[in-house]
């Protein structure tokens, strides 16, 4: 993650500016009355601890850059395009796609399928229009990029923190599902959510926004941070439009939602786009955010498919 030149000032720039946001965030949220405990634990441990231990194992990766041929037009396209996404599809095309279908699998295979269109599809052909190479951005990086011991070693830390911190091994035994359930729904659940959540969002923030930024800011570092701050935000709009009381983070106050997707959210994005911006392995990303979500999703999925 080497920056040179005109890169470095930008890199302190967005390391500066992403810790003004952040700090500011939990402020707000502390001055309102809102959970601020729970963005600082966020931070600490996916945002600083996580990191660090994502820093050591991928030390040697051997990762080709990702070419950008027209860096200013490209980001212009995609942050554009974020901006839409964030706002016709998170906002009110989710809450639409639901109410279309009964809570049941149709409407799961309904709301996976619009994913996968609004986050890899048009995306993809908008590069492609903009005359950018899709095939660096699928890259696995099986060999020379630290993939299985980072994979291996951090995902089970990840698993480990989320039996102790969450009450996701609670969650899943309430639903009473039977160990011939479990079996096949346990490794479901995480092929389904490694799509959902881990393809969907690692190709359309990593992929391609923080390729694009990078490549803008001369600087890798510049395009880990602008980009986490841009995954908080992106979320704000589907959580002010579609919470409500009793949902984490919604708040009859925008300001506070989205002090809470900054606070809360972008830490996790601080985290996969070190191991991105180290590897260049879409892959890697992917099924590391799977084994973030998948306990916390699986008695969801329990209920839903079993």
């Amino acid at each position: 993650m080497a920056t040179t030149g005109s890169g470095k000032g930008a890199a302190i720039i967005a390391v500066a500016g992403y810790a003004l946001l952040w700090g500011g965030s939990v402020a707000y949220l502390a001055l309102t009355d809102a959970d601020f405990m729970t963005p600082i634990l966020v931070m600490g441990i996916f945002g600083l601890a996580l990191s660090l231990i994502a820093w050591l194992l991928t030390r040697g990766a051997n990762a080709p850059p990702v070419d950008v041929k027209r860096p200013a037009l490209e980001s212009g396209a995609v942050v554009l395009y974020l901006v839409l996404y964030a706002i016709l599809f998170l906002g009110f095309g989710m809450s639409a796609a639901r109410a279309a279908l009964p809570a049941g699998p149709q409407q799961e295979v309904l709301v996976m399928s619009l994913k996968l269109a609004a986050h890899v599809l048009l995306p993809a052909l908008l590069l492609v229009l903009l005359g950018a190479k899709l095939g660096p951005l699928f890259q696995a990086g099986l060999k020379g990029r630290k993939f299985w011991r980072t994979l291996i070693i951090l995902g089970a830390i990840i698993l480990g923190l989320l039996c102790v911190i969450s009450p996701s091994l609670r969650d899943i035994r309430e639903t009473h599902a039977s160990l011939a359930t479990l079996a096949w729904a346990a490794p479901a659940s995480f092929i389904w959510i490694a799509i959902e959540a881990g393809l969907n969002e690692e190709f359309l923030y990593r992929a391609v926004i923080q390729t694009r930024l990078s490549a803008l800011f001369n600087s890798p570092w510049a395009g880990v941070f602008v980009t986490s701050i841009l995954f908080g935000l992106a979320h704000a709009p589907g959580l002010f439009l579609r919470g409500g009381p009793g949902v984490d983070g919604w708040s009859a106050d925008p300001l506070q939602v989205i002090a809470h997707t900054i606070a809360t959210l972008s830490p996790m994005g601080l985290l996969f786009g070190l191991i991105y911006a180290r590897t260049k392995s879409l892959l890697l990303v992917v099924l590391l955010h799977g084994l973030v979500d998948v306990l916390p999703n699986m008695n969801e999925f329990i209920r839903i498919w079993a």
